[in-house]
């Protein structure tokens, strides 16, 4: 893990300087943080992907809620007033008492994940950071809490190098997944801040495919159009259920570790016109969870197309549809970062990469924040995802959905 952890108690103290107000400080530990902020990710993805699905209504999905999350986090930080709301109301804090709770929650994460990252059989890395120029003049305390997450660059004398900068760091956390992130021209001399997020998973499943079952099959995209994919076979044991609310079979099929860690959970829905979109519509935190505790370890005839693909979004309209707020607009007041200079976000952009084989899946993403100007399987022993299908790869332990797609065949 690159991020360095710090001890909560100095994340106390630095809180309570000058960063957030006396009416902000509870002083008090909420014990119910980090579970809160957990399920608040979980509504955030399920909202996401809702979005995503609007804006690209027959394209494959991917992306990383995970990654998303964590830089809109540091957006929440070093917010203020309206803009502070606004984030706090589209990643669901409301909860919090203060914004010191958030701060605990935040960092309790942070240092759960280095710590399981050490001792885990799956890769999955997350490192943030807060891309400064030299002329904003950093808070103090801000330098405390973020101590790891915070780089100077200088836009002004030489905007591509920074953005070459940033996009290493991000090809760097990615294992080489994610290359270009920002694009020629994405920053200019005016840019006063970079805010980023990059996540990279590796796992490898328990059970593997055998590569000399993958066969050529018939993959129906809609009622109009069929492909042929390179099918996955495998017979095995899954954790399975028929979940009535959802209406849809729900599959885990876990990577390699004690089992009840990382797995990916398959969504497939009747094979309707709206099949898809019906389950999104009731997809919550509270019906996720509820389809994950009714399955059963049973012997599932499974078939799962072999497929690759990336995919790269333009946030803001997809998060100004989600209500964020003025976030990316010239009245945003992100004054909690620095009392000098007053600190503009006009883009966001974020992208993801997804490689599933018979070996396991291998997925990357990075959230940039920047400124300038089928039918059911007739036996519920089979589950063959020869349809568009939603997908997660889900994280049990801390109910975090790290990435999140959906599968409508290839080249869509």
């Amino acid at each position: 893990m690159l991020i360095k952890v710090f001890l909560l108690a100095i994340l106390a103290v630095a809180v309570r300087s000058q960063c957030v107000s006396e009416n902000d400080v509870s002083g008090v530990f909420n014990k119910d943080a980090k579970a809160n902020l957990y399920m608040g990710q979980q509504a955030f993805t399920v909202a996401l992907l809702n979005a995503t699905n609007r804006a690209t209504p027959n394209e494959n999905v991917f992306f990383s809620p995970y990654s998303t999350y964590h830089a809109l986090l540091l957006a929440y930080f070093g917010a203020r007033n309206q803009t502070e709301t606004g984030l706090k109301k589209v990643l669901n804090l409301e909860w919090a008492d203060s914004k010191f709770d958030v701060m605990q929650a935040y960092r309790i994460e942070t240092q759960q994940r280095a710590r399981r990252s050490q001792n885990s059989s799956v890769d999955f890395t997350s490192a943030d950071r807060l891309f400064f120029a030299p002329k904003v003049e950093v808070k103090d305390c801000m330098k405390d809490i973020f101590h790891d997450e915070i780089e100077t660059l200088d836009y002004e004398k030489d905007p591509e190098l920074a953005r070459l900068t940033i996009n290493k760091w991000v090809e760097n956390v990615t294992k080489e997944n994610i290359k270009e992130i920002l694009v020629p021209g994405s920053l200019s001399a005016q840019t006063t801040v970079v805010l980023a997020n990059a996540a990279y998973f590796k796992g490898s499943w328990a059970s593997k495919f055998e590569a000399d079952k993958t066969q050529k099959e018939i993959f129906y995209s809609s009622s109009e159009k069929q492909t042929f994919v390179d099918m996955m076979n495998k017979k095995g044991y899954f954790n399975h259920a028929l979940n009535e609310h959802l209406g849809a079979h729900v599959l885990e099929i876990p990577y390699e570790g004690d089992g009840t860690e990382i797995s990916c959970v398959i969504l497939l829905p009747p094979f309707t016109p709206n099949g898809l979109d019906d389950v999104l519509s009731k997809l919550t935190p509270e019906s996720l969870q509820r389809a994950l505790d009714d399955g059963t370890s049973r012997e599932v005839e499974l078939k799962l197309p072999k497929f690759s693909f990336e995919k790269k979004y333009e946030l803001v309209p997809i998060l100004e549809q989600m209500q964020v707020g003025d976030l990316f607009q010239s009245t945003s007041n992100l004054a909690g970062f620095s009392d000098s200079h007053k600190i503009q976000l006009d883009d966001a952009v974020h992208q993801a990469k997804i490689d599933v084989d018979e070996e396991g899946s291998t997925a990357a993403a990075a959230t940039v924040l920047f400124s300038f100007r089928s039918s059911r399987p007739l036996d519920p022993l089979q589950f063959y995802c020869n349809h568009p299908f939603l997908f997660l790869i889900y994280d049990h332990r801390s109910r975090a959905v790290l990435f999140a797609g959906i599968y409508r065949g290839p080249d869509n």
